[in-house]
């Protein structure tokens, strides 16, 4: 059950024919896996241990460097000086041998226990030598599959497979796989979670069999792991192009002029004044925070650089990071929100945000979800709808300058958004005029924001529900907040405002065209609403009839979505509630 070579030629063409690993069968991770998930680990307790008996170890070794030590001075009570003075120095060396082979052994028990499987209808792995846990992570509610490739894994062309489920730590996790392997892994799960069946590899392209073969590709593997050690990084694997590219000089301006940079700059001279006057204890305060605020901004420029981001049969494919790459694919209907954001310092130049809202199956406790609510980190007008259109593909043609026009750049002279009355603009006086929303047959548009430019989509058939609220202060003024319920994420989409009988209309329509969307919706299951408008096509040109006419079969969400008002929630009677990835 060995990681099997059976892509040596690179990844296995976008088709109907399975990879070897996604066969059904059980099977083991990378040979190579324990030396990441352990060796590495091993080398640091090992350089921490030889930088703190750096002395010890040149007097031992390169006497000729320390000629005036004593071993007698060396009598302090610590255990290593105790064998120094003792010449215990075999016996020392048995039990550091001995140590280093029940390692050994315990990461090739741990590596030998872990194995997978990918069926026709979830993703299983089982782990665990003396507690064994398996994890299942069906198709259907799969949100994504993200590669993750460390400086280290990179440099042995090996790579990290993530399945996204659809709860709470409900991620399966594959690490570590050939990059090669990885990414026809990867193609595989799409498929089979688009609705696509794979059929079985000829009977001669999975070699042979029996315990030859495992040998052969387990020999395969590590001459290839270490050819990959010594020669570098093995050859890149084929991506899309991009639709947007984002110049260096621009990633590391965009940081330079936000609000972080701006932080950075205040608690700065806060401590340059302490210091002047001898206050210390706001060295000790913010001191730390500037190192923080520094390791953050310069984070955020290295996981900027080498963006991409192109469109894939299965979803939208994005790229990015310089020492770490993570390479994620987010299928068609797995956007809940999308939100368009320009801070005040980046209007001069004209730059935009693209940030959305995802079920990313990872558990509260776990710092680095933000990095997977990124869609473009900075760019232009023109990059921001180029983006849009891969994020929002059911958006009319007719749609997008619009969209562009009022809702992005503007408000404009002919402004098709509801916005802010004027007896309201007490409440917002520097955004009345761009604060409203605007319904369409797909989304809810809603933009706010003068200092902080917004503008949030909110798909209908993902919306889980939508509330309107009323304070006091609203109630005088005949105003009430409009509210899209998503999964939680950064786009917080929500107006207030708005005139009372408006937001009241908007209510009953969005609880109208929610259903209907979610009703008519088939993103969960791309490739079988894909096959059916080319059947559907196909059928309206024999029987003469126009293809508009076809009305395909409806099929229910994993999405519920419903109407909030106050206290009360109506729940669809559409649509079924989602249900998390399983995990055992």
């Amino acid at each position: 059950m060995t990681e099997p070579q059976a892509f040596a030629d690179g990844p296995v063409v976008a088709g109907a024919v399975r990879s070897p690993l996604s066969d059904g069968d059980w099977h083991r991770l990378h040979p190579l896996t324990p030396l990441l998930r352990g060796g590495i680990f091993l080398l640091v307790v090992i350089g921490v241990i030889v930088a703190n008996l750096r002395d010890r170890l040149v007097f031992l070794f390169l006497p000729w460097f320390a000629p005036d030590a004593e071993i007698q001075d060396w009598d302090t009570g610590d255990p290593i000086d105790w064998i120094v003075a003792n010449n215990l120095y075999f016996l020392a060396g048995v039990v550091v041998l001995v140590v280093l082979i029940l390692l050994v052994v315990l990461f090739y028990l741990s590596w030998r226990f872990h194995t997978f499987r990918i069926t026709e209808d979830d993703v299983e792995v089982r782990s665990g030598v003396l507690f064994r846990t398996q994890r299942r992570a069906p198709l259907d509610r799969v949100q994504g599959v993200n590669l993750v490739r460390p400086m280290v894994a990179r440099l042995l062309g090996m790579a990290k497979l993530e399945v996204v489920g659809a709860g709470t730590d409900a991620n399966v996790k594959l690490e570590y796989l050939s990059t090669a392997n990885a990414e026809a892994v990867r193609a595989d799960i799409l498929r089979l979670a688009s609705g696509r069946r794979l059929t079985d590899a000829g009977p001669g392209a999975a070699g042979p069999s029996g315990a030859r073969s495992r040998a052969h590709a387990l020999s395969e593997t590590v001459s290839r792991g270490i050819t990959g050690l010594i020669e570098g990084d093995e050859a890149p694997v084929a991506e899309p192009e991009s639709v947007v590219s984002i110049p260096v000089g621009r990633i590391v301006l965009s940081q330079v002029v936000s609000m972080s940079t701006v932080a950075f700059i205040v608690a700065l001279i806060a401590v340059g004044v302490a210091a002047s006057f001898g206050i210390t204890w706001v060295l000790f305060a913010y001191v730390p925070a500037l190192i923080g605020l520094g390791a953050l901004w310069v984070r955020t420029i290295f996981r900027s650089l080498r963006y991409s981001i192109a469109p894939t049969p299965d979803g939208v494919r994005i790229t990015f990071g310089l020492l770490t790459t993570i390479t994620e694919i987010v299928p068609p209907g797995r956007v809940h929100a999308v939100e368009v954001e320009q801070p005040i310092l980046w209007r001069p130049f004209g730059w935009w945000k693209i940030r959305i809202n995802r079920l990313s199956g990872r558990s509260a406790s776990e710092g680095n979800t933000d990095q997977f609510t990124t869609a473009l980190p900075v760019g232009t007008a023109l990059d921001v709808e180029r983006v849009l259109r891969l994020l929002q593909p059911t958006v009319g043609e007719d749609e997008w300058a619009l969209i562009v026009r009022e809702g992005i750049v503007g408000p404009t002279g002919e402004d098709s958004f509801t916005t802010t009355p004027k007896r309201a603009r007490i409440i917002r006086p520097l955004s009345w005029r761009r604060n409203g929303f605007r319904l369409t047959d797909d989304l809810l548009l809603l933009r706010r924001g003068f200092i902080w430019r917004k503008l949030a989509f909110v798909p209908l058939a993902r919306m889980q529900s939508f509330g309107v609220n009323q304070g006091p202060v609203d109630r005088a003024l005949r105003v009430a907040s409009v509210r899209a319920h998503v999964v939680s994420g950064p786009v917080y989409a929500s107006v207030a405002a708005v005139d009372r009988d408006r937001a009241l209309e908007l209510f009953d329509d969005v609880a109208r065209a929610a259903v209907h969307a979610a009703e008519v919706d088939r993103s969960h299951r791309w490739a079988e609403a894909a096959a059916a408008e080319v059947e559907a096509g196909a059928g309206g040109v024999e029987a003469g009839v126009d293809v508009a006419d076809a009305s395909p079969t409806l099929r229910p969400q994993p999405e519920a979505a419903g109407v909030e008002s106050g206290a009360e929630v109506a729940p669809k009677t559409s649509a079924s509630p989602p249900a998390d990835g399983d995990s055992a």
